[in-house]
């Protein structure tokens, strides 16, 4: 069976987010110990900051805003 992969960003984290899902709904036992090297990827990021600008966010535990985010370089 030949599966053809997402092609842009918001389609591949969206595929991401959705084998994550299907796995944790197939096995109720399966733990996801070692996320960090998964969501850690350029393009899950990259779309997270667009998420949250386009939102206008809001600050979490650390109080850094999306303006200071801009301000100091969202790359």
């Amino acid at each position: 069976m030949n599966v053809q992969k997402p092609n842009n960003t918001h389609e591949r984290v969206r595929d991401f987010q959705n084998r994550l899902y299907l796995t944790a709904k197939t096995n109720k036992k399966r733990r996801f110990h070692a996320m960090y090297d998964k969501i850690y990827r350029k393009d899950i990021l990259e779309e997270a900051w667009k998420r949250v600008k386009t939102n206008g966010g809001a600050g979490g535990i650390d109080n850094v805003s999306v303006a200071d985010v801009i301000e100091y370089g969202e790359e």
